[in-house]
Order: C-alpha cells, then sequence, then structure tokens
C-alpha cells in the first residue's frame, strides 16, 4: 500500500515532472496564461495518462521490442483524438484556445516517458496509479501558473474579473490594479515555473543538484 501511495504522491513533490525531470514545460509556457485553458489540458493528460499506461502495460507481454514506440504512439494518438472530439463537441471556444496544443498532448515527454520507464514494466494498476500520479504532478503545476498569469496579467480568474475593470485617477495618483499584460508572455510562464522550483528546492535542500 505504501507503495502503491509513493506512485501518486512523489510526482506531487519531490520527483515533479516539470519542475524536476523537466519534461513538459512546451505545454507549460504555452497553454497558462489562461486559468481555464490549464484546467482543461491538465484533465486532458490525466485521462490520456491514465488509460494510456493501462493499455500499454495490458498489452507489455505482446509488444514487440522493435516496434513498441510505434504502438505506444498509437495508443497515446487514439486517446488525444477522443479528447480532441470531445473538446470540440462540448467546449468549442477552449478547443480553438488550444488549438494544436491538444494534439500535441501526442509528443509530451511525460507521457512517452512513463510507457517506457513504468507501464511496460508493471501491471495495469500500478501503472494506472502511476500515470495519474504524473499527470497531477504535470497539473499542478500548469493550475498555478495558470492562477498567477491569469490573475496577474489579465486581473480574472476563469474569466471573472477578480481586481476591477481599470485603474482610477485621481490627480498626479492613480490607485487600483492596472493589467500586467506581460503576465501573458511565454517567457512569464517560464519565470512562474522557474520561481516554483526555486521555493521547491529551498524547503528540499537533497533536491539541489552539486
Amino acid at each position: 500500500m505504501a507503495k502503491d501511495s509513493k506512485l501518486i504522491l512523489d510526482p506531487l513533490t519531490d520527483n515533479n515532472p516539470i519542475t524536476i525531470q523537466v519534461l513538459g514545460i512546451c505545454s507549460a509556457l504555452a497553454i497558462t496564461a489562461e486559468l481555464e485553458a490549464s484546467i482543461v489540458m491538465s484533465i486532458s493528460v490525466l485521462f490520456v495518462m491514465g488509460v494510456g499506461n493501462v493499455v500499454i502495460s495490458l498489452m507489455r507481454n505482446i509488444i514487440p521490442s522493435k516496434i513498441r514506440i510505434i504502438v505506444q504512439l498509437i495508443v497515446v494518438a487514439t486517446l488525444v483524438i477522443i479528447v480532441d472530439q470531445v473538446l470540440k463537441a462540448y467546449a468549442y471556444e477552449l478547443s480553438k484556445t488550444l488549438g494544436a496544443f491538444v494534439g500535441l498532448i501526442i509528443t509530451n515527454c511525460i507521457i512517452m516517458g512513463r510507457f517506457e520507464a513504468f507501464a511496460l514494466g508493471n501491471g495495469p494498476w500500478r501503472s494506472f496509479l502511476d500515470g495519474i500520479g504524473n499527470a497531477l504532478g504535470y497539473a499542478v503545476i500548469l493550475i498555478i501558473v495558470g492562477f498567477f498569469r491569469e490573475l496577474l496579467g489579465s486581473g480574472s480568474l476563469l474569466g471573472y474579473k477578480i481586481f476591477g475593470d481599470s485603474v482610477a485617477k485621481t490627480g498626479l495618483y492613480a490607485y487600483g490594479y492596472e493589467d500586467n499584460g506581460f503576465m501573458l508572455l511565454s517567457p512569464m510562464a517560464l519565470i512562474v515555473v522557474g520561481i516554483i522550483i526555486w521555493v521547491q528546492r529551498s524547503r528540499n535542500r537533497a533536491l539541489i543538484e552539486d
């Protein structure tokens, strides 16, 4: 039971796929300008990794080693197509916002890495937990980055204004919050991820590389 719980908890903290393994960083930079997009991408990856790991685990003894990468790509591509079609059917505007990044889940290094490193050598239940754990670790970072970028960049969360619509000016002084458009640029996502990495390593000195 303890080993099973570690499969869920480790990727959330000391073995996070983004901040520790530095995988899946592209989507963390590209689609986190809005919290809603970050949440939807996180749910999409959660579905693909959870189901994908189980499928690969079930097939692990019948997949010829020479074509295992091709089989893995077919599995993840099928799951991504399902996600893409569901988004287009039920959240078309958000699907347009995410654009090609849903399709690029296919090439997400976290997914292919867990297929290779874990699902091919473990049973379906542990593979499912590993997929869910790593997807949650990925999701936590995306949601944190999306939260701060939308809040500080647009003054809103999930499209609802938090800081008001504009800055009120009185004489030489201004008060209120003025949207910081710089937060909506991709480089700021990298800076926010860097701050998260710094906080994580300051709390656990064992993560600091010599």
